[in-house]
Formats: structure tokens, C-alpha cells, sequence
């Protein structure tokens, strides 16, 4: 079936309290993708993100991000007052997250909440009717939500501190220590289930609401977790890690003609024989949960699952690692056997090799196809008359600038190439987007995502990150009222012509 969707994080919807988040706004996102006839909503990873801000880098693979949590609802809830909202200084530029104010801000905001909601469950009994299925998240999610509320309350009290930096008690989870935290930290780690409860329950409405509009949501799983998580801590024997659960092993990319060093990026190796041991337990509970949350899953770096680049612990650089084996089609074997049919797009870009080609063969998963790729030689992988219909077509990901910026920066041959490949000429930047969008809808491929931006002729102040580079990332925002009907009806016009309308 041809269909076509739009690529749109959460936090760049517009919005009243500094961020994107599940506020009426993502409703209104979904009206608009219903009425330009698209049939899919692609967003990044809706964890809680740490240092960087980066979705990529969470705190955990199971938990959702609480800056995501619309305030607004809380105020209908009662939980919170307009005015205490409207009186934190969130940024004067809409257009931009300011992610120091948003903690400043939207913190205490939800602890408020929390004490109101805990008050209110203890004195009001119809109020703690209503909000029986609190207790009931809990023991559904019990498996990860315990210690990853531990985890963040255990981090609050320590400064915010890496767990490879708290006391060793802690550290490796003595269990007279930790049971001293959970009597000591009960009311914080609670606060952490709230928001993991209020986080489930709006992104709930949301996900139905969408389902009501015939519109899915296509996921992003990163391939690693981050070192500084609770899943790192909680299960070190998913990970390569000694006997004083120190890492062993991080991961990165091996040198290469852009980095001489390679690149260093620190995120814990899997132990992927104990992992095969356990016929990839933690792996099966992981892609259930982000089922819970999108219809599709994207699966970033999906070479890793063929062979991945280990550097030893401590390495200054990535130029001492290794490339190993990964588990392949075990793991997907495994995952199929306790889940059934996986609605999967692996993120297959980069060196392709004839061992990641045969993985993404077997698995069945349709693979990326980027047309910013495409004109570097004359027969590129990503050329248009080289896809296949098991493929998802993009103009350009969140890792790439936006496509006006992007025909702006490559060199006159590359330029004069898609010119002709697409028949346009180059003066006039907003007809070539349109025109480049076109040649994605017009690909076989199964599947045409479109970053919004594009939709909007946006330039590089619209790019979501530069990958390697640390300020600017995940901060865009689209202003109020920039998604006309006009917009609408120009976008439902190519999914009709080019067959791209979902059916019902």
C-alpha cells in the first residue's frame, strides 16, 4: 500500500509553556495530517533526555519524557493554576527551546502537581476513584518503572551526578542501601511515577486520537542506551561490564577518512551472548513497551545489529576498538517468536556492506532511501529509479539540514545533477523544494516521509541537529499558525495524484 507521512518531533510543535508537548496543539498536528491525506506521523524518541538534550541519549529506554506533559491539561485536571504557569519565564523566542529555563520551570511546576495530585488521592475518595488505574500503571509497568524511579531520585539527591560517580553501595545496588533509599527518597520516587503516570495517560489520548484520524505513529528506537541511565545501572547484565560493574566496552566508529580518530560516543556495549542466554529477554520487554507507544517502530543505526564497533573502556579515542559480530537475525527470530508480525524501518543509511544488506533482506524491514544522498554519483543507492517498494522514501531525516539549505550548500555539479534529474532549475529555490518533494512521492517506494520543513521552504535556522555538533540541537520550534489550509490542500494534492492517500 502507498502512503506518506510527515516528519515532525514532538517538542517543535508550537505552544504556550517553552516546548512541544501533548497540549492541543498535537491535536491540531493530527487534524492537519488527516486533511493533507497523510497516513503517518513520524516523531523522534520520546524519552526523558539528560545532558545534551539529545532523544537519542535517555535516561531510559522504557520511560517517557515529563517535559512533554501538557500543562494545560494539568490545569484542567486541577493540579495546577493558569497563573502559576503563565508567571514562569520559559524564553522569549518561540521559535527556540531554552532548555536551562525549561527545567528551571517546568520542574517545580510538575512537583507542585504531584503534591496536589498525592493530597488529593488520600482526602478526596471520589478523586482517588477516578484515578484508580494510578496503581495500576505501576504494577503493569513494574519491570522498569521502580528502578528507573529510583534511579532519577537517587540521581536528584547525588546533584545530578553519573551513577558510575554515587557511593558504591549504590552503585552496585547493595540491597541494605537501596531499600534505605526507597524508605528515604519515597515521596521523590514517587514524583517520578507521577510524571511516568500523567506522561502515559495524555500521550494515551493522543495516540487514540490519531487512530480516530486514520493517522499512525512511526516511533525512533535508538540503538544504544545511554551510560548514564537506568538501564545501565538496573540491569548491568545486559551490558558489557566487569565484576565491579565498571563498562568494559563503549561504542562508537571506527576511524575513517572524515574523522582520523574515529568517533568516541560512550554509550554501553550489549553483552550480546547473555543476552542470546536469555533468548533476548530485556530486548523483547523493550520493543513491547515502545509498542505501547507507536504503531511502527524506526530502528536507528540498524547496522549494529550486524556488526558494531567496541572500544575499550577509558580510550581517549576510538582508534584502539574492534569490530564484533552482532546477534543478526537471532535477535529478530527471538523478538518475532514473543511478538508476532514487527512493523519495523530499519535506519540502514551509511557504508552499506554485503552483511548489512543481507540482514535487512532477511528481516523483511523496508529500508531508508534519502534523496539528499542521492546526487553525489551517477549511481548512487539513493537515486529514484534505484528504490524498491519495500523502502520509505525522505527528502532528508532530522540529522540532515533542510532541503532549501541543503540545495543552497552542495557544489554546482551536484546541483546542476538534481536539476536535470528532476527537471527544475536552480532559480528558484521554493519551486525546487516542491519539486524535490515530488520526486519522493513519485519513488516506488511504499512510503514518502517528508520533514515538515520542507513543506514550509525552511532553511538552516529550521534544522533539527548537525550530527557531531553540541549547541543548536533538538531546540526548533514551529511557530503558531503556520500550517494553512492552503498548506493542506497542496499537500493532499500529491498524495492523491501520486496514489498516497491512506484507505479507511
Amino acid at each position: 500500500m502507498r502512503e506518506s507521512g510527515i516528519l515532525f518531533p514532538i517538542f517543535s510543535l508550537p505552544g504556550k509553556y517553552g516546548i512541544g508537548c501533548f497540549s492541543n496543539e498535537a491535536f491540531k498536528f493530527i487534524d492537519f495530517l488527516y486533511a493533507s491525506g497523510q497516513g503517518y506521523w513520524q516523531i523522534l524518541p520520546i524519552g526523558p533526555t539528560g545532558f545534551g538534550n539529545s532523544p537519542y541519549q535517555p535516561f531510559s529506554a522504557f520511560a517517557g519524557n515529563p517535559y512533554f506533559i501538557s500543562l494545560e491539561s494539568l490545569i484542567e485536571d486541577k493540579l495546577l493554576e493558569s497563573k502559576e504557569c503563565d508567571s514562569v519565564d520559559f524564553g522569549d523566542n518561540e521559535t527556540k527551546i531554552d532548555y536551562g529555563k525549561l527545567y528551571e520551570g517546568r520542574i517545580p511546576l510538575l512537583k507542585a502537581a504531584h503534591e496536589r495530585f498525592s493530597a488529593r488521592l488520600k482526602s478526596d475518595t471520589k478523586y482517588a476513584e477516578e484515578n484508580k488505574d494510578y496503581e495500576a500503571f505501576k504494577a503493569k509497568q513494574a519491570f522498569w518503572l521502580k528502578d528507573f524511579c529510583l534511579f532519577m531520585a537517587i540521581k536528584e539527591a547525588n546533584g545530578g551526578k553519573s551513577w558510575l560517580d554515587w557511593p558504591d553501595e549504590l552503585r552496585l545496588r547493595d540491597e541494605k542501601a537501596l531499600k534505605k533509599a526507597e524508605t528515604e527518597l519515597e515521596s521523590e520516587i514517587d514524583f517520578y511515577s507521577f510524571e511516568q503516570y500523567e506522561f502515559e495517560k495524555q500521550w494515551e489520548k493522543v495516540k487514540s486520537y490519531a487512530k480516530e484520524k486514520n493517522v499512525k505513529i512511526i516511533g525512533d528506537l535508538p540503538f544504544y542506551v545511554s551510560m548514564d541511565s537506568a538501564d545501565a545501572w538496573s540491569h548491568p547484565e545486559v551490558f558489557c561490564m566487569d565484576s565491579d560493574l565498571r563498562p568494559t566496552k563503549v561504542a562508537g566508529c571506527p576511524p575513517d577518512a572524515f574523522s582520523p580518530t574515529g568517533q568516541l560516543w560512550g554509550n554501553p556495549i550489549y553483552d550480546w551472548d547473555s543476552l542470546k542466554k536469555k533468548d533476548y529477554d530485556w530486548w523483547v520487554k523493550r520493543i513491547s513497551r515502545n509498542y505501547e507507544f507507536y504503531d511502527c517502530i524506526r530502528i536507528d543505526h540498524f547496522h549494529g545489529f550486524s556488526d558494531y564497533y567496541a572500544i575499550p573502556y577509558r580510550s581517549e579515542t576510538a582508534q584502539n576498538g574492534e569490530l564484533l559480530k552482532g546477534p543478526g537475525m537471532d535477535l529478530f527470530n527471538a523478538l518475532k517468536k514473543e511478538l508476532g508480525d514487527l512493523r519495523m524501518i530499519a535506519e540502514d543509511l551509511g557504508n552499506n556492506t554485503p552483511e548489512n544488506e543481507k540482514l535487512l533482506s532477511d528481516s523483511g524491514f523496508p529500508g531508508m532511501k534519502v534523496l539528499q544522498y542521492a546526487f553525489t554519483s551517477w549511481d548512487s543507492y539513493y537515486l529514484n529509479h534505484r528504490h524498491i517498494p519495500n523502502s520509505v522514501v525522505y527528502t532528508g531525516t532530522h540529522d540532515n539540514t533542510p532541503s532549501r539549505a541543503w540545495f543552497e550548500d552542495i557544489n554546482e555539479g551536484e546541483r546542476n545533477f538534481v536539476c536535470k534529474y528532476i527537471n527544475t532549475t536552480a532559480d528558484n529555490a521554493g519551486k525546487f523544494v516542491w519539486d524535490f518533494i515530488r520526486e519522493a512521492y513519485r519513488s516506488v517506494s511504499n512510503l514518502c516521509i517528508i520533514p515538515l520543513q520542507d513543506y514550509l521552504c525552511f532553511g538552516r535556522e529550521a534544522r533539527i541537529n548537525c550530527p557531531g555538533a553540541s549547541d543548536d540541537c533538538w531546540q526548533w520550534r514551529l511557530q503558531p499558525n503556520y500550517l494553512s489550509r492552503d498548506l493542506e490542500r497542496s499537500i493532499r494534492e500529491l498524495a492523491e495524484i501520486y496514489g498516497r492517500i491512506p484507505k479507511d
